[in-house]
C-alpha cells in the first residue's frame, strides 16, 4: 500500500572518507545510509564495483553485482567483488523472492528497455530497493527545451539525443506517480544537486531544482 514519501530534513553528510572512493561514487555516502550492516545486497549495473567494495569493507555486506561490460567486470573481480555477467533487460529470474535485503539500481533505470518490469523484479528479489536517476524536470532542462528547442546536454545527461543510452527519462513527479500506481511505498528520498548535496530548495521544490533523485522504496 502506498504511503506518503518521507523527506529527511538533514543535510547531506560531509565528505570525510577516502576522497578517491567518493570521487568515483559521490552518491555513496547517501546510499550507504539505507544499507544495514551485515545485510545482503544486489547491485544492478554495478559498474567497476566501487560501491559494493565499499559496503563490504565498511558495512560487512554480502552479495553480488550484475554487469554486462567486460572491462567493468574485470575491475569488479580485481576489487574482490562477486559479479555476474548479465543483461538487466533479461530480467532477474535467476534470483529467488526476498533473496536480498536491498537491491540497488543507480543511474540505470532510464537506460533499461522496460523500467516497470525491472522495478517489479528488483522489489521481488529484494525486500527494499534503492533507485537513482537524473531528474528531467530540473529547471535547466526545462529552460534548454523552451529557449533553444533542443534536447538538453548536461553533466547528468551527457549524451546527444542520437547516441544516448537514456531511453526512458522521467521526472521526480513521474517516478512518485509510478510508485503510487504500482503500490510501492517510498521509505525515504534524497533530491540533490550534481555534488549530491541537498539544499532547502531541493526539499521544497524537488521536481524543479533537484538534478538527481535517489529513492528508497519497498513493495511490502
Amino acid at each position: 500500500m502506498h504511503s506518503e514519501p518521507h523527506t529527511t530534513s538533514m543535510q547531506a553528510p560531509t565528505l570525510t572518507r577516502d576522497a578517491k572512493i567518493i570521487s568515483q561514487r559521490p552518491d555513496l555516502l547517501l546510499l550507504e545510509q539505507w544499507i544495514s550492516a551485515g545485510s545482503s545486497v544486489l547491485d544492478l549495473g554495478c559498474g567497476n564495483g566501487v560501491l559494493l567494495n565499499h559496503l563490504q569493507t565498511h558495512k560487512q555486506v554480502s552479495g553480488y553485482g550484475l554487469e554486462i561490460n567486460p572491462l567493468k567486470i574485470t575491475a569488479c573481480l580485481a576489487r574482490g567483488v562477486s559479479v555476474i555477467e548479465q543483461d538487466l533487460n533479461d530480467g532477474l529470474n535467476n534470483f529467488g523472492t526476498d533473496q536480498f535485503d536491498t537491491v540497488i539500481m543507480s543511474q540505470t533505470l532510464q537506460a533499461v528497455t522496460d523500467p516497470v518490469a525491472l522495478l517489479s523484479e528488483m522489489l521481488r528479489v529484494g525486500i527494499t530497493g534503492i533507485v537513482s536517476f537524473p531528474n528531467f524536470g530540473y529547471w535547466r532542462v526545462r529552460y534548454q527545451l523552451a529557449a533553444f528547442g533542443t534536447m538538453p546536454v548536461s553533466d547528468s545527461l551527457p549524451y546527444e539525443w542520437y547516441d544516448t543510452p537514456n531511453i526512458h527519462l522521467c521526472t521526480v513527479r513521474d517516478f512518485e506517480r509510478l510508485c503510487a500506481r504500482q503500490g510501492y511505498s517510498v521509505l525515504d528520498k534524497w533530491v540533490v544537486n550534481d555534488s549530491y548535496v541537498s539544499l532547502s530548495k531541493h526539499r521544497l521544490f524537488p521536481n524543479l531544482f533537484g538534478k538527481i533523485a535517489l529513492y528508497h522504496i519497498t513493495a511490502r
